[in-house]
């Protein structure tokens, strides 16, 4: 199965996902699809609720999870790969407030046998407003914003065929401290595509915020 994976990320078109914030699935994600498929459907479902548990800060039972793997003869690194996966594919999804029915097209889209993506997407659909709230609660939280500036590096490499230029943008953001209250600066550089996305969740962000006007 992981051969097949690996033929289908080496062959298949670039493709947008709306779980993924209209971007690429990430490849690990691909490769760990097949995981996912090793196990039953049932058992499919019951570990998606013990994932959820955790996202939403109710722990784990690994002792459960490691039952609900038996049968397909996991060993320890599938069973972080399977958590791993589930819990990007499930605070992604939320993060990006993709509906269920969404998310389960994508989802076989890339692989995953439809009884599968049915208990998994029912598992999300069932907590996706929790999710969504915990997600707020744990997010980012600055104290007043005084100023914002950035700038456009450009990493020159080179490749067989040509020389080719990577973007990456720097964001230098000065905020008062919530409790110090004294000016701090934060530094982050990201990608070209992680800024695109976080432009269009800004701008959602913005949207959401003008419609409480």
């Amino acid at each position: 199965m992981r051969r097949r994976a690996s033929h289908v990320m080496k062959n298949r078109r670039v493709m947008r996902f709306r779980f993924c914030g209209d971007l690429d699935c990430p490849d690990w994600v691909l490769a760990e699809i097949s995981t996912l498929a090793k196990i039953s459907s049932v058992k499919m479902k019951l570990l998606c609720a013990q994932v959820l548990r955790d996202l939403l800060g109710e722990g784990m039972d690994y002792d459960k999870v490691a039952k609900l793997t038996t049968d397909a003869r996991f060993e320890s690194g599938d069973i972080k790969a399977c958590i791993a996966v589930l819990s990007f594919i499930f605070t992604s999804a939320a993060k990006h407030d993709v509906d269920s029915e969404s998310l389960s097209s994508e989802l076989q889209q890339l692989g995953l046998p439809k009884e599968h993506t049915t208990g998994l997407c029912k598992s999300y659909e069932d907590k996706h407003t929790a999710l969504r709230d915990k997600l707020r609660e744990s997010s980012l939280r600055l104290g007043r914003l005084e100023s914002v500036s950035w700038r456009v590096d450009y990493t020159l490499s080179s490749s067989e065929l040509k020389e080719v230029n990577e973007a990456s943008v720097q964001l230098r953001i000065q905020a008062q401290g919530l409790e110090s209250g004294a000016a701090e600066t934060t530094l982050v550089s990201m990608t070209a595509d992680k800024f695109r996305v976080m432009l269009i969740e800004l701008k959602q962000a913005q949207t959401m915020m003008n419609a409480l006007h």
